[in-house]
């Protein structure tokens, strides 16, 4: 996978992580995401859902 693509999936993911009415389902989009990116990524897709729901649930915040 070429690093473009691998860059505008991520870029992608980060987006989804934003949707939401409350943290949780913020953290749960996120979390759903980031295991996508995290498997294609680096075939690691716990670590990817654990900073996608990270990212989900704050993302209000900042």
């Amino acid at each position: 996978m070429t690093l473009t693509l691998r860059i505008a999936a991520i870029a992608g993911f980060a987006a989804l992580a934003a949707c939401g009415n409350t943290d949780l389902e913020r953290a749960g989009t996120g979390a759903v995401g980031g295991a996508v990116a995290g498997e294609v990524v680096s075939g690691d897709p716990v670590t990817g859902a654990a900073l996608g729901a990270a990212a989900g649930a704050i993302s209000d915040d900042i």
